[in-house]
């Protein structure tokens, strides 16, 4: 079955689940705007307008395409801001008991307990993965079909633009947040494991990382080493560049003590990775990651918590130390 075919059936089967408030590539009518370009070739009288979707043998000469351009990107890059952004909400929002009060909490979880609200939980779980993986597919193939059309690098040009951006979905955060709650839901619901399919895999063994199977059978992985300490992520963060640090590491790198928190980094505080600016404000604490790694590592987990605890307890004198002879006066 072609792409177009399955994409549009996954679309029809999501309608009134999960995926009625979400929104997606609209893959089939910026197919049409390729396919209608003025600026492809007509000169062979063999091809016809009732040719089949797939067919892009007649390519455009040009390099850039004003009349695909204007609408074509424009719209792209909408979708792709609108995509991320509803999916990172969604996903907040799946995960959110780990954000909330402990009143709250008290009473999410024994709403949980009577209602069996694990299971619906989990099901949306797999809903969001498969939008992830469905329309960042659905993305990648329309940009490889504009540069087939007009035979040009415009599209990959286009999808590092994405990337920069922060608008390609496969590279949020909340998509290993994502990745790490169904596995920590197999976990803990063990006889529900073979309906989740996750995609993704785990491993720790000599290159710490988590692995993503697309649809069309790509494979994504996602490093869990920290680049700064070169080991495995301890109570992770993502910046909002994408890469991920140990809480203590980003905090030292932003030179702010580990008690007063990554996000009390200056704006101009910039990634050990990339070097962009302003990326801590905006950082995610990983703790659906960090809930996988204490049940996988048990040991090491115990073994950062102590050093952990005993490096802000130093931070800590330190500071009121600080403040002390500031306050006194010597």
């Amino acid at each position: 079955m072609k792409f177009g075919e399955t994409f549009t059936e996954y679309l029809e089967t999501n309608q009134g689940k999960l995926m009625e408030k979400l929104c997606n590539v609209e893959y089939k009518r910026l197919k049409k705007v390729l396919k209608s370009c003025r600026c492809r070739a007509t000169d062979d009288p063999s091809k016809d307008d009732g040719r089949e979707e797939e067919d892009f043998s007649l390519c455009c000469r040009c390099e850039t395409c004003p009349s695909c351009d204007e609408t074509f990107f424009t719209e792209l890059m909408k979708e792709a801001s609108d995509i991320t952004g509803c999916f990172s909400a969604r996903v907040r929002h799946l995960l959110q008991l780990h954000v909330q009060s402990k009143v709250r909490r008290h009473f999410i979880l024994m709403r949980c307990c009577f209602a069996s609200a694990q299971q619906p939980r989990t099901q949306d779980c797999k809903l969001l993965i498969e939008y992830a993986m469905m329309n960042a597919v659905a993305m990648r193939k329309i940009l490889k079909k504009y540069d087939k059309v007009h035979s040009s690098v415009n599209g990959m040009k286009f999808k590092s633009r994405m990337l920069s951006e922060h608008m390609e979905i496969l590279h949020t955060p909340w998509l290993i947040e994502l990745g790490a709650f169904a596995m920590n839901s197999k976990e803990q619901n063990g006889e529900n494991s073979d309906e989740m399919l996750n995609p993704f895999s785990f491993d720790l063994t000599t290159d710490p990382k988590m692995t993503l199977i697309l649809p069309d059978s790509m494979k994504l992985e996602y490093s869990l080493t920290c680049a700064i300490c070169l080991e495995l992520v301890f109570n992770p963060y993502a910046l909002g560049c994408g890469h991920l640090f140990c809480k203590g590491c980003a905090c030292s790198a932003a030179s702010v003590m580990i008690f007063e928190g990554i996000k009390a980094a200056s704006p101009e505080s910039k990634c050990p990775v990339c070097r962009e600016a302003g990326v801590y404000n905006n950082a995610v604490h990983m703790m659906e990651l960090d809930l996988l790694l204490k049940k996988e590592c048990k040991e090491y987990w115990k073994e950062r918590l102590v050093a952990d605890r005993a490096e802000t307890l130093k931070q800590s004198k330190i500071y009121w130390n600080m403040q002390a002879q500031y306050m006194i006066g010597y």
